[in-house]
């Protein structure tokens, strides 16, 4: 059985890992910053898709509007996994009908076209279907050769069957879709003051062997730093794992976890439902590093994702 490692290296002062040599993984060109597009459904809806062209590890918003009947139920379904939708609130009778949903592109999905297909229930008109391609493009990423201890890179067997049976579990997790949507406005970065993270899909090469991408942003920071909720969400998991060390991971529902790693220590204990800026525990270096930082990671219907962009889609990104 083939285990993905993922390891988290912050490279300090005196730390034991050393960097060779840092380069593009991929290229796919200038970067351009992606436009929304918008599908006619007919019967008065349009799908609005805010990156037709998404890169491996991004997260689109998806956006349906009906301006002249109300849409009781959506059905949708892409790469293979259900879509599932949340209603806006409608200012007044006037206002348009919107339904919105969250799709995440895996960091390690393959580049290709695939079809979103969807059927909208309203009220007067019935089942409404709409589709639309999604173009997954590849993704830029740098690839990092380290020489790093070798137990880093050489779990003995009690400690590879610990990781296993670690990971089934946190995959588990991350396919259960709470049906309610438990957070409420926007999302906000998870240290106070700090709104840049680096490190996310790098591929690290240690001791000359390949290792999995980097699933999440690593924010370096001082051991005992506060971590708060980036938003409103539940506790599904508070405790040490053996490669993240003391985590935790927050179910927002409808799909989407943030997970939090390397914590010092953790406030808040599994069935909690905390609020956005509730604080969660402290950094700390627990875990396989070699310094202090916060790991923080966003999952959204199994797909790995930049958490960052749940700021730029549903947060104020100057926060």
């Amino acid at each position: 059985m083939r285990l993905t490692i993922a390891i988290c290296v912050l490279l300090l002062a005196g730390a034991p890992a050393i960097a060779q040599k840092s380069r593009p993984h991929h290229r796919i060109g200038k970067p351009i910053a992606p436009q929304p597009s918008t599908h006619d459904c007919g019967h008065n809806l349009t799908l609005h898709l805010s990156a037709p062209e998404p890169t491996q590890g991004s997260l689109l918003l998806l956006e349906l509007r009906s301006s002249r009947q109300a849409v009781t139920e959506i059905k949708a379904t892409w790469d293979n996994r259900e879509i599932p939708f949340w209603q806006e609130p409608r200012a007044d009778e006037k206002s348009p009908d919107v339904w919105r949903a969250l799709l995440g592109v895996d960091l390690e999905l393959k580049p290709e076209t695939y079809p979103l297909t969807l059927t909208a229930k309203t009220e007067s008109t019935g089942e409404i279907p709409c589709s639309a391609a999604i173009d997954v493009k590849e993704g830029t990423f740098a690839t990092e050769s380290l020489k790093v201890a070798p137990n880093f890179v050489e779990p003995n067997p009690e400690q590879l069957a610990r990781a296993e049976a670690e990971r089934q579990r946190l995959r588990a997790i991350f396919a259960t879709i709470t049906p309610e949507r438990l957070w409420d406005g926007s999302f906000h970065y998870p240290l106070a003051g700090v709104t840049t993270g680096g490190n996310f899909g790098k591929r690290r090469i240690l001791n000359g062997k390949a290792g999995s991408p980097h699933g999440g942003v690593d924010f370096p920071t001082l051991a005992g730093t506060p971590v708060y909720a980036a938003q409103r969400g539940r506790v599904v998991l508070a405790e040490p794992l053996y490669f993240s060390g003391n985590t935790v991971v927050l179910d927002h529902g409808l799909g989407l976890y943030t997970f939090y790693a390397h914590f010092e220590s953790i406030s808040v204990q599994p069935g909690d439902l905390v609020d956005t800026g509730a604080l969660l525990g402290k950094v700390g270096a627990t875990g396989r590093v070699t310094g202090p930082h916060l790991h923080w990671a966003a999952t959204v219907n199994r797909a790995r994702t930049n958490p960052l962009q749940l700021i730029s889609l549903l947060g104020t990104p100057d926060q």
